[in-house]
């Protein structure tokens, strides 16, 4: 068992002592949660339920995500056919006059035969609510819940997001990659709140920019008797978008470990590119 798996049982562990919770031997829960449980088990989490996982899905009604253009449809790698960059439709209302020009050039890029820059292949943290979005292939995402937290890491250069529960906002929070959030539980929903983010992620893969205005709302729940996990996403930001919208994305669960994943160790050297340097550290955390 490497590093990464260990210290994700210990974690596991850790869990079921600040629940109350007892494990039969095939690591089950034998007593109930007074929340509903998103990882019932230490081994395991949640991937994408399609192919195109990695992109948001519609709501029902009303405004939504910057999606595929049309003309350019995006086609995902391992489906039979020739994969494609993303091309965003930049016809989607909700998207202001400025956001465009930084958008049609990525995209020209793309049309060029360039290497469009994408948050998980450089490294970069990718804020929320593209940590939704932030995955690729069977790369799981576990969630770690306690009374006072719930614990969210992505294996995928294992990303990490904290929220806080039952706690207010703080004043003034510092503007960060993952800002601030907090939640709740409304019956058998998890309701997270976000703001304090920096503008310096996209709050997708088609990189649809932000301002440090967006305040993100998530809803977790369970479906499909458990099977699926889905996020129902709205997204308010003034400086951004000519209105609110939302979007959904969909988890089906997986029995595979989370296992290490580094990216600064791989990325330039095996695809041998440079779009946007990986992020270093001057000096070291320790």
């Amino acid at each position: 068992m490497n590093l990464f798996k260990s210290t994700t049982v210990m974690a596991g562990l850790l869990l079921t002592a600040a629940m109350g919770l007892s494990f039969d031997a095939h690591g089950q829960g034998a007593q109930k949660a007074p929340w509903p449980v998103f990882s019932p088990t230490v081994k395991g989490g949640w991937v994408p339920d399609r192919p195109t996982g990695d992109d948001f899905l519609p709501p029902a009604s009303g405004p939504g995500p910057v999606m595929s253009d049309p003309a350019h449809p995006y086609v995902p790698n391992g489906g039979g056919r020739q994969p494609t960059y993303r091309v965003a439709d930049l016809s989607n209302p909700i998207l202001q006059d400025w956001l465009k020009p930084s958008m049609k050039k990525a995209n020209d890029d793309v049309l060029a035969g360039k290497v469009p820059y994408i948050t998980r292949e450089r490294c970069w943290p990718a804020g929320v609510p593209g940590f939704a979005v932030y995955t690729r292939g069977g790369q799981p995402s576990l969630f770690l819940q306690t009374e006072n937290k719930v614990t969210i890491i992505n294996e995928l250069n294992t990303q990490v997001r904290h929220i806080y529960l039952n706690v207010p906002h703080s004043k003034n929070p510092k503007p960060s990659w993952y800002g601030e959030s907090v939640g709740h539980y409304e019956g058998d929903e998890l309701v997270v709140d976000t703001i304090g983010l920096n503008a310096r992620t996209f709050v997708d893969n088609y990189r649809t920019p932000h301002t440090e205005k967006i305040h993100v709302v998530e809803r977790f729940k369970l479906i499909e008797d458990g099977k699926i996990l889905q996020d129902t996403i709205t997204v308010e930001d003034p400086g951004a978008f000519t209105t609110k919208w939302s979007a959904v994305q969909r988890w089906r669960h997986t029995d595979r470990e989370l296992e290490e994943s580094s990216c600064a160790e791989n990325n330039y050297e095996f695809f041998n590119y440079d779009v946007v340097p990986i992020p270093q550290a001057s000096k070291p955390d320790f």
